[in-house]
């Protein structure tokens, strides 16, 4: 039985220090275990986050791939979330990751360390119904929905008393998204007070809200897991700091996978807005093709304006794609015309500001609406909606003048048909945001990765000296505001110089070149007819995937070896499963198969860059600024690299073997 930190004595290192090295030790109680294999590298992390734990202080750890990082984080928390009553929050960046922890890592440190603790996944709370919500739509349905959405309405009701937690991950088929935003919880519309278990609605027969529900065991919780897309919408939704924590009271932080919390940061501290939102936040109010919406039920004429405010959104979004156009391909440019995906926009009035004052029209009539209704749950309804109406109009204006000091600009272009337009504007350091809200608070903050370390040769012409004199760590904590945490690199336990060779292929032309794709076809086949297969081919663009996956169907038929691809309809598990089971297989996957390891053999990566302040899915920060460059590469086993461009690889990680050009 392990006890709870017992007290120290004089001279001796801390209760919890102590503890948490025996347990990592050759024969502490994992030895016990078949499957453990001591690692000094994971026995110095765990001590390193439990030390950081018991003095209140920050640290940033780099562990190199099959050091074990979830359970030398893991178990320290645990201990020490439940020997404090803390709350430890595990923020991660994928769902592998996440599902991981909870299926697999927590459940068997439940078993073992015979410390009773609690542990759930929390998830955004538009991810589940609000039975007050689901049984007012129901009156209303045929105000709102047409005849087949009803019927959709219908399967959710039905659904909602077999579900065991009323969320959208426990659906077969998911409902529509606009059936589900109107029974699904929302702020403002989803309280303990509205539909919680003391609440007047649940007292008069109703059913407590699944949200609520799943707020109570997230506040009954010793660790909490989520995503960091989710730590940070809560972090910023936040009207006052909680005492003694970052998201709540008494709490204290683990982000793993660290290295896209920058990214992430910048993405939930900027503006993203887009053309689906606004016409969605419009047509909740009034849809002019199906004669529903909320206005439907008050039957009060005020239709015309949504309808003009829709008309001018379709205006506007043509002009701005119209204006990203001549950015993209100027008429007086002798290159050939390319499709975009992402426009950095340097001005202010990237077009005409059509849009803001019919929205504001609308909102202002709605609000008049409101002050008229003694219906106070439709009321709460037009209200929320003003709400969103209002953060729209407020971005978009903000986007147009360039407002916000020190952001960048975008304009993004997505789906299979590039219509889906998005506004973006980020912030360019975030490290003054994150220093505040994480590093500066009255608790600890761990960030965690095998790739956070960017070390700067003396030798190399452009490097300032100060940089090159820098410990490898420096640079990363600078860009998240951690320059006063503590650095720790626990290194790998895996011999890269014997176990694995890097194959960078020097003559791949520009993705945005026609002839990128045969020539990253034709890489792939070289590779993957060296080792008969046994490849993991890692691309970061979902599209060019399924291309070269369906391109390559005879390839991998004449070869005799099965390609599994990410996206055809095999579930990721079931696809990671068979992918182990045969050993010639090739698997192509998107980059959130690298989280959480276990499946790498050979890994071509598709122009995959690890850039600590540039990243291929982030904010197109101009790569010519002060301080701004691209790193690719970083860890994999026994590994092939097949990029494309120029690249940097942190030194002390990978000895280059010329391979082939």
């Amino acid at each position: 039985m392990i006890s709870l930190l017992d007290p120290p004595s004089a001279g001796t290192p801390s209760g919890l220090v102590s503890q948490v090295e025996e347990i990592f030790s050759p024969a502490g109680l994992l030895s016990k275990s078949r499957n453990f294999e001591y690692r000094p590298q994971q026995q110095q992390m765990a001590v390193a986050v439990a030390r950081a734990l018991e003095a209140g202080e920050n640290l940033i750890v780099e562990a190199g791939t099959g050091v074990g990082k979830s359970l030398a984080y893991l178990i320290p928390s645990i201990l020490f979330a439940v020997a404090r009553r803390k709350k430890a929050i595990i923020s991660t960046h994928t769902i592998n990751l996440q599902e991981q922890l909870i299926q697999k890592d927590l459940p068997m440190l439940a078993q073992i360390l015979q410390v009773k603790f609690q542990f759930t996944m929390l998830k955004g709370r538009h991810n589940y119904l609000c039975t007050r919500r689901l049984a007012k739509v129901r009156q209303q349905g045929e105000h709102l929905f047409t005849s087949p959405d009803m019927q959709e309405l219908e399967r959710v009701e039905e659904w909602s008393h077999k579900t065991e937690d009323g969320s959208l991950s426990d659906f077969e088929n998911e409902p529509p998204p606009n059936v589900w935003q109107q029974v699904c919880s929302e702020r403002g519309l989803c309280s303990p007070r509205q539909c919680g278990h003391g609440s007047d609605f649940v007292k008069n027969g109703g059913r407590t809200c699944f949200y609520q529900r799943a707020r109570s065991d997230m506040l009954a919780a010793d660790v909490l897991v989520l995503n960091h897309t989710l730590f940070f919408t809560l972090l910023g939704s936040q009207e006052e700091e909680p005492k003694g924590g970052v998201l709540l009271k008494n709490d204290f932080v683990i982000f793993d996978e660290a290295h896209t919390v920058e990214r992430v940061a910048s993405g939930h501290i900027g503006i993203g807005v887009s053309n689906a939102q606004v016409r969605f936040g419009l047509q909740r109010l009034w849809h002019p093709k199906t004669k529903k919406g909320l206005l439907t039920v008050l039957r009060r004429g005020k239709e015309k304006l949504v309808e003009d405010a829709l008309d001018e959104a379709e205006k506007f979004f043509a002009a701005i794609e119209h204006a990203c156009e001549q950015i993209a391909n100027p008429s007086d440019s002798e290159r050939p015309m390319r499709r975009w995906g992402e426009v950095r926009v340097r001005h202010c009035d990237l077009a005409p500001d059509n849009l803001t004052l019919s929205i504001q029209r609308v909102r202002e009539e709605v609000s008049a609406l409101i002050k008229t209704l003694n219906d106070k749950d439709t009321a709460q309804e037009l209200a929320e909606c003003n709400r969103r109406l209002e953060e729209l109009r407020a971005e978009i204006a903000v986007f147009l003048s360039q407002g916000a000091p020190d952001h960048v600009y975008w304009v993004e272009r997505t789906g299979k048909t590039q219509r889906n337009l998005t506004l973006h504007a980020a912030p360019i350091n975030v490290a003054d945001y994150l220093r505040e809200r994480l590093f500066e608070t009255e608790t600890s903050v761990v960030m965690t990765s095998a790739t956070l370390a960017v070390a700067v040769s003396p030798e190399h012409p452009k490097a300032p000296k100060a940089a090159a004199k820098a410990p490898p760590l420096h640079y990363f904590a600078r860009q998240v505001g951690g320059e006063k945490a503590n650095l720790v690199q626990a290194g790998s336990p895996f011999d890269y110089e014997r176990q694995m060779k890097i194959f960078v292929a020097g003559k791949m032309p520009d993705p945005r070149e026609s002839g990128y794709q045969e020539s990253l076809i034709h890489w792939i086949e070289h590779f993957i007819r060296l080792t008969h297969g046994k490849a993991f081919v890692l691309f970061t663009n979902f599209k060019l995937m399924l291309e070269v996956g369906q391109i390559m169907e005879p390839f991998f038929d004449e070869l005799g070896v099965e390609c599994f691809v990410q996206g055809t309809g095999t579930p990721r598990s079931l696809m990671l499963e068979k992918f182990k089971l045969d050993v010639n297989s090739v698997l192509f996957g998107a980059d959130s198969f690298l989280a959480g390891g276990g499946c790498a053999r050979r890994v071509p990566f598709q122009r995959h860059h690890y850039a600590p302040a540039v990243c291929r899915a982030g904010p197109p920060v101009d790569r010519s600024a002060p301080g701004s460059h691209r790193s690719a590469g970083r860890q994999c086993i026994y590994g092939i690299l097949a990029a494309g461009g120029d690249f940097e690889i942190p030194a002390g990680h990978w000895k280059i073997d010329p391979g082939q050009d």
